[in-house]
């Protein structure tokens, strides 16, 4: 069962991460880099690759409309 569970949870983290647009290994990683580094400016992401770029520019708007919605309550 727990293998089953496993299996489940893999199929649909990467059903949604590719969804998401996050197959791209430099989107994720700018994603996570902007996670790691509490990034919440869009234009406070830069780098080398596009794709880097806007997976930052990803979690960055991200938190941006968290921070609106703690606002608006």
């Amino acid at each position: 069962m727990k293998i089953l569970l496993i299996a489940l949870l893999i199929i649909l983290s990467t059903a949604i991460n590719v969804k998401l647009g996050y197959c791209s290994s430099g989107h994720g990683a700018g994603y996570e880099w902007a996670e790691m580094k509490g990034i919440d400016d869009p234009d406070d992401c830069s780098g080398n690759s596009q794709s880097f770029i806007e997976g930052c520019q990803s979690y960055a708007e991200e938190q941006e409309s968290i921070e609106d919605e703690d606002e608006e309550e």
